[in-house]
């Protein structure tokens, strides 16, 4: 179960066991959402309205937008800032599975709530997300920046990047679209993890089973809608850091279209309504519901799956 359980009886996992799950289900989900996180991100940076009918537009359509980047950048390019993308799904699934255990088990040992409660594991979930999200904002930046760039390429590698970014923008760059991610990852990760909770009793009382069965389809399903809803909800945030991440790396922007510059996060959301009305808030948002119903449940049921692996192996080792 993702969060402390009184109930358990046997052995129990220690950090070490706990962050390398997390980062382990992070590694194995990241390599298969690439491509989707690389639409999402070009269509949330597009000014034009994703249309058809808007000639300007570079990108209109899902399947379109992947013709369009295959035939103009190749395969590879789907991949495109995958070293840190890597790294910041390793280190965030890590810190945020050993903050929300620690949260979760702290709730229930030195307070009346009890841990299993979705209600607690929205609130653990959410501070759980702050702390991976505090750690990892670097490395989202530098992701965004290589999913960004076209061709020719603005940076060469992740050295590269991380050097030209230091000398020509100062330290302060990697932590660009920082405001907007603390102000949607509490509610987007407390809503993963309180909606997993609920869609998991709504499983067992749908198809009824051995509540300690360790149901990797109940997980699996349970994951992706928690994804799906979460995002939803949240999801205009997620367009603001990006548009905001990518603020002094204009010229890498330009063959795709217009190009915006925004004075901090205020300035952000007026420009977005005034220029793309409405629905800009929402660009990109199909991608990123398919890559959340697949992100987030895999990364949910592999943690789970990876957690309930490490414990069957000290029972039969204990």
């Amino acid at each position: 179960m993702v969060g402390y359980d009184p109930r358990a009886e046997g052995p129990v996992l220690s950090t070490t066991e706990i962050a390398a799950a997390g980062s382990v289900a992070g590694m194995v989900t990241r390599a298969m959402i690439s491509p989707l996180d690389l639409i999402k991100i070009r269509f949330q940076l597009q000014i034009e309205q994703l249309s058809v009918k808007n000639p300007r537009a570079k990108y209109h359509g899902i399947w379109q937008g992947c013709r369009c980047i295959f035939t103009e950048e190749g395969l590879p390019a789907f991949w495109k800032g995958h070293l840190p993308a890597q790294l910041l799904y390793v280190t965030f699934g890590a810190v945020q599975f050993v903050s929300f255990e620690m949260l979760t088990e702290f709730v229930h040992t030195s307070t009346p709530y009890d841990s299993r409660n979705a209600a607690v594991h929205f609130v653990c979930g959410g501070l759980a997300a702050c702390t991976a999200s505090l750690a990892c904002q670097p490395l989202d930046t530098l992701r965004t920046r290589f999913a960004a760039q076209g061709e020719p390429k603005v940076y060469r590698n992740l050295r590269h990047a991380v050097a030209t970014m230091y000398r020509t923008e100062g330290p302060l760059t990697f932590y660009r679209g920082l405001t907007p991610t603390a102000i949607a990852v509490f509610p987007y990760a407390g809503l993963q993890f309180f909606f997993y909770n609920i869609f998991k009793q709504v499983y067992l009382w749908a198809f009824p089973a051995d509540p300690d069965t360790k149901g990797n389809i109940r997980n699996l399903v349970s994951g992706s809608c928690a994804g799906v809803l979460s995002k939803t909800i949240t999801y205009p945030f997620d367009l603001f850091k990006k548009r905001l991440q990518v603020g002094g790396f204009e010229q890498a922007r330009t063959p795709f279209g217009q190009v915006r510059s925004y004075r901090g996060f205020l300035d952000c959301i007026v420009k977005i309504g005034q220029d793309e009305g409405a629905r800009g808030y929402f660009k990109g948002l199909s991608p990123s519901l398919l890559k959340a119903a697949v992100s987030t449940g895999f990364t949910l049921f592999g943690y789970e799956f990876f957690c309930n692996t490490l414990l069957s192996l000290k029972e039969r080792d204990g």
